[in-house]
């Protein structure tokens, strides 16, 4: 056998590998979410673990440790959060009945006389309903609890996972090193040398990508949250935060900040003159974000097309459900550098040149 055929069979097995590999993901994808998210949080936090290490600090201390943290961290996001989305939520209920005054005093006569239609809603009723009840919102968090032991079997498979996740984070933080280490082992000589180089870049292009994508969504809640709360719109809290978090796929936060942010300055001011300064505000944080912030702090390093990632959160949501979604861009970052190289191989084998 031919050198050139050879190297065409190694080429051969690798796309028979990948194809191998995806369909395992595919047939497995009910129960690798809390492994995949474990794997994510382990690789981010493998450092720390590793910084301690260095420090005459055991890895399973230094895993407790780090996981401690990771705690301390989560309980501290939900006792700040949680009451604030909650008076939040309170100051909007208590609004209602305002706002459907102004619904059936300007919006609904501007539709009719736009679209020359009839609407026949009870307006009254649904605001008395909201008048009489919208105390009994209160203490949201103190009735999530309870109502979980009703719902079935999804909510006992959402609670192993969740208890899943930290075994599993443990374990990949502690023997992180060793694992790397088993698995150089299996890789067969002839690959290592390519392999190596593939696994370098994945683990560039990933720390890059996470690092970047993270501190883009940070800021752009910090701007919108502070933009929204300097032209004196009510709910600037949550509807400035859910922009920024929704950064992470191309035009949807912008979309979907600017329409919740029209409406409630709408319902505001009640006024086109209030819609101005909301639409300043998210046009100042477009260009930030397009112009500055994310070609300073991810850049085109990644390669990721719009459409690509849009086609990764649907694909991952899909298999995966609302973790997949946030698992699928670093996942996709992940595989956009190993369909590079295979693209690359391929363009350099004889069955692209014969």
């Amino acid at each position: 056998m031919t050198t050139e055929h050879s190297n065409d069979l190694h080429y051969l097995w690798w796309l028979v590998l990948v194809f191998a590999i995806g369909g395992l993901v595919y047939l497995l994808s009910p129960i690798l979410t809390p492994f995949l998210l474990a794997a994510v949080i382990a690789y981010i936090c493998n450092p720390m673990v590793t910084y301690f290490a260095d420090k005459q600090i055991s890895r399973t201390i230094g895993a407790v440790l780090v996981m401690f943290l990771l705690l301390g961290v989560f309980a501290a996001l939900i006792l700040i959060m949680v009451p604030l989305f909650e008076k939040e939520a309170s100051r909007l209920l208590e609004k209602m009945p305002d706002y459907l005054d102004m619904i059936k005093h300007h919006v609904i006569p501007w539709l009719e006389a736009r679209l020359n239609i009839s609407l026949q809603l009870d307006i009254a009723m649904f605001k008395q309903a909201v008048s009489e009840h919208w105390r009994s919102a209160g203490g949201v968090a103190a009735k999530v609890l309870p109502s979980l032991t009703s719902g079935g079997m999804a909510i006992v498979e959402f609670l192993v996972n969740l208890l899943l996740v930290p075994v599993v984070l443990f374990y990949l933080l502690r023997d992180w090193d060793s694992l790397v280490k088993h698995a150089d082992e299996m890789i067969p000589r002839y690959w290592h040398h390519q392999v190596s180089i593939l696994t370098r870049e994945t683990d560039r292009i990933l720390a890059e990508f996470l690092r970047g994508q993270l501190s883009v969504i940070l800021l752009m809640s910090i701007c919108y949250i502070t933009g929204l709360w300097l032209v004196g719109l009510e709910f600037a809290l949550p509807i400035g935060l859910l922009a920024g978090i929704l950064v992470f796929v191309p035009y949807l936060g912008m979309i979907v900040g600017l329409t919740l942010a029209s409406f409630a300055a709408l319902m505001q001011f009640q006024g086109w003159a209030g819609l101005i300064p909301v639409w300043i505000v998210f046009g100042i944080g477009q260009l930030l974000e397009g112009m500055l912030i994310t070609p300073w702090l991810v850049g085109d390093r990644i390669g990721l097309h719009p459409v690509m990632v849009i086609f990764a959160l649907m694909a991952f949501g899909q298999l995966f459900g609302f973790l997949g979604i946030l698992l699928a861009l670093p996942v996709s970052a992940v595989m956009l550098v190993w369909l590079r190289h295979i693209h690359q191989q391929y363009l350099e084998s004889n069955l692209y040149n014969s």
